[in-house]
C-alpha cells in the first residue's frame, strides 16, 4: 500500500510565485503613492484590487495548488493583498483631506461682496402710484377710504342722481351680475338680469356710504379698481383704476377745489402745474367741470424746441393743456340722499384715473403695459415712484 505523496512543487503555478507575488504588491503600492487625486486612485483600486487585478488572479490560483502547499501560498498572497488595501485607506485618507483644503481655497465666498444672485424685486407701479396719491391726501389731513367692488345698484347709481331713467345712466358701460342657483355670472344688459348688483362702474360709491355712516366735516380720498365694457386697446381696458376726493364741510366753494387740484397736480408733476376748469356735466355735482392740466412738457406753451426750432409739442398736440379728470361742487340731491343736510354744508368732488395719471407722469404710450405682468415693465420702477 503505497504511502501519502509528499513530492510536490509548491511553486509550480507562476502566479504564486514569491518574486510574482512580491512585485504585484510593490507596483500596487507604488501606483497608491503616485496617486495625485481621488479619481487617480480610484483609477488605482481597480487596477490593482479588482476582479482581473494581478494580485485577485493570484488568489484564485491557490485552488489549484496540492493541499500541503495552499497554507503558505494563501499566507503569501493575503499579506500581499492585506498591505495594499492598508496603503489605498492611507492614501484615501490623505487625498480627502487635501481635496477638503483645495476647496476650500478655491471655492471660497466673500458673503461681504454684493450679489445679485436674489434680484430685488418690484412693486406695481399702479400700488405705488395709489399709495404716493394717497399719501399727498393724507398729508393734508384727509382719511383713505375705501369700499367693495361688487356694489349694490342703488350706490353706484341712484344715490348719485342717476336714477333708472336717467339719461346720463347710459353713459356708464356696465357689468351687471346675475345672481342664481348656478353661480354668479356677468351680463352687460340690465334688463337681462334684474339683479340690483354691478360691478362699480366708478369709486363714487365709496363716497355715498360715507356720506351714509359718517357726519360732517368729511374729508376723503377714494383710490380703487373700476370696472367698465370698454374695448381692450393702447387707451382703454375694460378693469382700470380711479381716485375720487370728496370734501363736505360747511362753507365749501369751487375756490376750495381749485386750491385743492392745484395742489395735487404741482405733487404729482412738479412745480408750475395747475389745473383749469371747463364747465361740463355730471349728474352727481353741479355745477360741474372738466379738469385740465397744464402740459409739463410745454409748460403750456404748446411748442418745444427742436433741431430745426419750435415744433408741435406732442403731449398736448399744441394746445398747452392736458384732459385730467371731472369735478365740480356736490349736488344738494346726493347730499340728501345720504341723510346730510344741504342747507348747512356743502361739498366738492373729483375723479381721475389713477392709469392716465401715471402714463403723463411717465410718459407710458400704451396702456397695456400696465396690465400684462411683463416683469421687465415694472422692474422699471422700482420700489418707489
Amino acid at each position: 500500500m503505497s504511502g501519502p505523496n509528499t513530492d510536490y512543487d509548491p511553486v509550480e503555478v507562476d502566479a504564486l510565485k514569491p518574486d510574482e507575488v512580491d512585485a504585484a504588491r510593490d507596483a500596487a503600492l507604488a501606483a497608491i503613492d503616485a496617486a495625485p487625486d481621488l479619481d487617480a486612485l480610484k483609477q488605482v483600486r481597480i487596477d490593482h484590487t479588482g476582479d482581473r487585478s494581478p494580485l485577485a488572479l493570484a488568489n484564485r490560483e491557490i485552488g489549484a495548488l496540492p493541499p500541503q502547499a495552499r497554507k503558505e501560498a494563501g499566507q503569501r498572497v493575503g499579506q500581499a493583498r492585506g498591505a495594499v488595501s492598508k496603503a489605498l485607506a492611507a492614501r484615501q485618507t490623505v487625498l480627502e483631506a487635501e481635496h477638503e483644503e483645495r476647496m476650500l481655497v478655491e471655492e471660497t465666498v466673500d458673503v461681504t461682496l454684493p450679489t445679485d444672485r436674489f434680484p430685488a424685486g418690484a412693486r406695481h407701479p399702479l400700488t405705488t402710484g395709489s399709495e404716493l396719491i394717497a399719501d399727498i391726501f393724507v398729508a393734508m389731513g384727509w382719511e383713505v377710504a375705501e369700499g367693495p367692488v361688487i356694489e349694490a345698484e342703488w350706490l353706484n347709481f341712484d344715490a348719485l342722481n342717476l336714477g333708472p331713467d336717467h339719461p346720463a345712466r347710459t353713459m356708464q358701460d356696465t357689468f351687471w351680475t346675475e345672481l342664481g342657483d348656478g353661480g354668479d355670472t356677468a351680463s352687460d344688459t340690465a334688463s337681462d338680469t334684474g339683479s340690483g348688483v354691478v360691478l362699480r362702474t366708478h369709486t363714487s360709491p365709496v363716497q355715498a356710504r360715507t356720506m351714509l355712516t359718517r357726519t360732517p366735516p368729511i374729508y376723503v380720498v377714494c383710490p380703487g379698481r373700476v370696472f367698465r365694457t370698454d374695448e381692450y386697446d393702447a387707451t382703454h381696458s375694460p378693469v382700470f383704476h380711479q381716485v375720487e376726493g370728496l370734501a363736505i364741510d360747511e362753507g365749501i366753494s369751487m375756490a376750495h377745489l381749485k386750491g385743492t387740484l392745484d395742489h395735487f397736480a404741482t405733487a404729482m408733476f412738479g412745480e408750475g402745474i395747475i389745473t383749469r376748469f371747463r364747465p361740463s356735466y355730471f349728474p352727481f355735482t353741479e355745477p360741474s367741470a372738466e379738469v385740465d392740466l397744464v402740459c409739463f412738457v410745454c409748460r403750456g406753451a404748446g411748442q418745444v424746441s427742436g433741431d430745426t426750432g419750435p415744433q408741435t409739442c406732442r403731449t398736448c398736440r399744441g394746445e398747452g393743456w392736458i384732459e385730467w379728470g371731472g369735478c365740480g361742487i356736490v349736488n344738494p340731491r346726493v347730499l340728501r340722499a345720504c341723510g346730510i343736510d344741504s342747507d348747512r354744508y356743502s361739498g366738492f368732488a373729483f375723479g381721475m384715473g389713477i392709469d392716465r395719471t401715471l402714463m403723463f407722469r411717465h410718459a407710458i404710450a400704451d396702456l397695456r403695459d400696465l396690465f400684462e405682468g411683463d416683469v421687465r415693465f415694472t422692474t422699471a420702477f422700482g420700489s418707489d415712484l
